[in-house]
């Protein structure tokens, strides 16, 4: 996943910080009047907006998948918060709550910064999506990606700091759920991304 410093450096970006603003302005008006937060921790914010969408699968979000979304949040966060409150968590409760109205508005300003930081037109190849896929096979792509769009995958879709090259089980609605966000991010357009699908075993 990544880092609060890959975080500041992505909202360094003017077109990224600007749709950033513009969005934090929108959902503290509609959502949070009094929510006090960075464009930094906004953006953060924005980033777990993915994830958050799996954890809203099946309709809420459990105890379990609350404490994995906090951590995550905290490690985005800008300077930390173990002590104190952290802004990314507390915004994340108004994004639980009203996440359908909010989800195409936040991955607006996932693909533009997604197009801001890799090319991806230069990731695309003939690939049979229905084809089974050795581990050499994804091994290799994923050694040909691009680390950026790695790190993206792995920060939108995995709760832990897990390799993207594991298997792991998941619940079909969460599957489902993953391959309909991977759609709306435009992520299905890149070989890597249904390769990084056909690790999980679903359930």
């Amino acid at each position: 996943m990544f880092t609060e410093y890959e975080v500041e450096t992505m909202v360094e970006d003017q077109e990224i910080l600007d749709a950033t603003v513009e969005l934090k302005k929108d959902f503290i008006r509609n959502e949070a009047p009094y929510l006090e937060i960075s464009d930094h921790d906004f953006f953060s914010l924005v980033m777990m907006a993915p994830i958050v969408g799996i954890a809203l699968a099946n309709g809420s979000v459990s105890l379990f998948e609350e404490l994995a979304l906090n951590k995550k949040a905290r490690k985005l966060s800008k300077g930390g918060y173990f002590m104190k409150k952290d802004p990314v968590v507390y915004a994340m409760k108004f994004l639980i709550k009203k996440y359908d109205q909010w989800e195409e508005k936040f991955f607006v300003v996932l693909r533009l910064a997604m197009s801001k930081t890799f090319d991806k037109s230069a990731l695309m190849h003939q690939f049979d999506s229905g084809a089974e896929v050795t581990s050499s096979v994804y091994k290799r792509e994923v050694l040909g990606t691009p680390y950026i769009l790695i790190r993206f995958i792995s920060s939108f879709f995995l709760e832990q700091d897990e390799d993207i090259i594991n298997n792991r089980s998941i619940a079909k609605v969460e599957y489902e759920r993953l391959l309909d966000i991977g759609r709306k991010l435009e992520l299905d357009q890149v070989p890597v991304f249904h390769m990084f699908c056909k690790t999980f075993n679903v359930k």
